[in-house]
């Protein structure tokens, strides 16, 4: 097996994992550019200033926070806010519904094969409800222990609390479960968890992982687990 030093300083806390959970958006797949779309067609329709920039602070927030940032301090009635989210939320509904298992991004696959191989309990634990129906479309439902998205909790990331209930609903404690992420809300929240974290994507995004890499294709399970 591989013995890579770079992961090698990090197996004293790998020996005890027992689980993996994994975010959808920018880990598994890339919806960003559907979430992009959404938002900016939202955005027209309401004469709101919306950019690519604007959306790369929406990466790993929920629903009604990236709506609250898009607004800049403009208050909505409860009721107008809920029209506008679920207004956003069926544009996006309308740009999946062509996804398909070669929308997976490299070596998702082949990573969660190899996990589930070994005996790993998996979860995805992502803060869009739309989650688990973008899972089925990709066709890697069965590869899952547990589905929870944002729904399942009241707070959402950057709050612990959807990943503390994924640990749950895996038997598993959270000091024994590696969270795959690739935003800093994510990373905080699994953070806050006790989790081990990995981060995809550069280290100014995602440097406050336990280990950094640049796409789930680096995840290499025979040098994380070489001791195993």
């Amino acid at each position: 097996m591989e013995n890579n030093s770079k992961y090698m300083d990090l197996s004293p806390k790998l020996r005890k994992i027992k689980a993996f959970i994994f975010d959808l958006d920018g880990v598994l797949t890339d919806t960003a550019e559907y979430h992009y779309l959404a938002w900016k067609r939202l955005a027209e329709e309401e004469g709101l200033s919306f950019n690519r920039q604007d959306n790369e602070k929406l990466r790993g927030i929920s629903r009604r926070a990236s709506l609250e940032l898009i607004l800049q301090g403009k208050r909505l009635s409860e009721e107008k806010m809920q029209e506008l989210m679920d207004r956003k939320n069926g544009y996006y509904r309308e740009y999946i519904k062509s996804i398909t298992k070669k929308d997976l991004l490299p070596g998702a696959e082949e990573l969660l094969r190899e996990l589930k191989a070994r005996g790993y309990k998996l979860a995805m634990a992502s803060g869009s409800k739309n989650a688990p129906k973008v899972v089925e479309r990709l066709g890697i439902t069965a590869y899952f222990d547990v589905l929870a998205h944002g729904g399942s909790v009241e707070k959402s990331k950057p709050a612990p609390d959807l990943f503390l209930h994924t640990a749950e609903k895996l038997a598993i404690k959270p000091c024994s479960c590696v969270v795959v992420e690739d935003a800093g809300a994510g990373l905080d929240a699994a953070k806050a968890a006790g989790m081990f974290t990995i981060g995809i994507g550069p280290p100014e995004r995602v440097g406050a992982a336990d280990l950094v890499l640049p796409s789930v294709a680096e995840i290499k399970p025979e040098a994380l687990f070489w001791h195993n």
